[in-house]
């Protein structure tokens, strides 16, 4: 189980740090609020993603006006969270019936992204050229960097245009281009970076431990892992997803 105590003052100092060093602390209903993540299980890097979300509208609206409070961010860490349980398979846990045994509500499935194929292909594109100029990943995966940015720039005209079957196409083409991106990273991280994944997926993972199948659980780790691998070289996640 996650440490309410440890949680919240890792998350006071997170808010403190995004503030500028501006101390907001978190207590009476922020501090219930906050409690309340812990005891849903979200992780603490999750929670401090959504964060990050607010801080980033926050900031597209101009000059700051003052600090940030924990409670302001709520919408958006609950949001971080159900991305993350989408993307690792995870259920949640809801009462059948009210004063009834609990049971398992699935995860739903991502909704279509607003933003066009071209203009996700796009996006991607420029993440990826600036990965592939990084200290961090150019030297690790620079050759898949490169053969995914030839692969997607070559459908970028073909994509602007694409319905129907061939939307799908270009779809399951993407998926290729991201699977062996994947594998590209997976494979250059160290044997001393993969234990840490894994203990940190590991740790992420423990609340919702106890109620998954070992095949569940087996799944959930795995996409743990490589969402982890992910954020260490920065590359795009499922469907080119900033």
């Amino acid at each position: 189980m996650i440490d309410v105590e440890s949680y919240c003052r890792d998350l006071e100092a997170y808010l403190c740090r995004k503030n500028d060093g501006h101390l907001i602390r978190i207590t009476g209903p922020a501090f219930e609020r906050v409690i309340g993540w812990a005891q849903q299980g979200i992780p603490l890097k999750i929670a401090e993603a959504g964060i990050d979300r607010y801080f980033e509208r926050y900031y597209r609206k101009g000059p700051r006006r003052h600090p940030v409070r924990i409670d302001f961010c709520e919408a958006d860490v609950l949001d971080a969270f159900d991305d993350w349980r989408r993307a690792l398979g995870i259920s949640t846990v809801v009462p059948d019936t009210p004063g009834g045994p609990e049971v398992e509500e699935p995860v739903q499935g991502a909704g279509r992204s607003r933003r066009s194929l071209a203009s996700r292909i796009e996006g991607a594109l420029a993440r990826l050229t600036v990965l592939r100029g990084s200290d961090q990943a150019g030297p690790a995966i620079g050759a898949a960097l490169d053969a995914a940015v030839r692969s997607l720039d070559a459908m970028g005209p073909e994509a602007a245009k694409a319905r129907g079957d061939a939307r799908e196409a270009i779809l399951e083409r993407i998926a290729g281009i991201e699977a062996a991106l994947l594998a590209a990273a997976v494979a250059a991280i160290t044997d001393a970076q993969r234990v840490g994944f894994e203990r940190e997926a590991e740790a992420e993972l423990a609340p919702f431990r106890a109620r998954m199948t070992p095949e569940a659980y087996a799944q959930s780790r795995r996409a743990a892992v490589e969402r982890l691998v992910r954020l260490h070289f920065g590359l795009p996640g499922e469907g080119l997803a900033p």
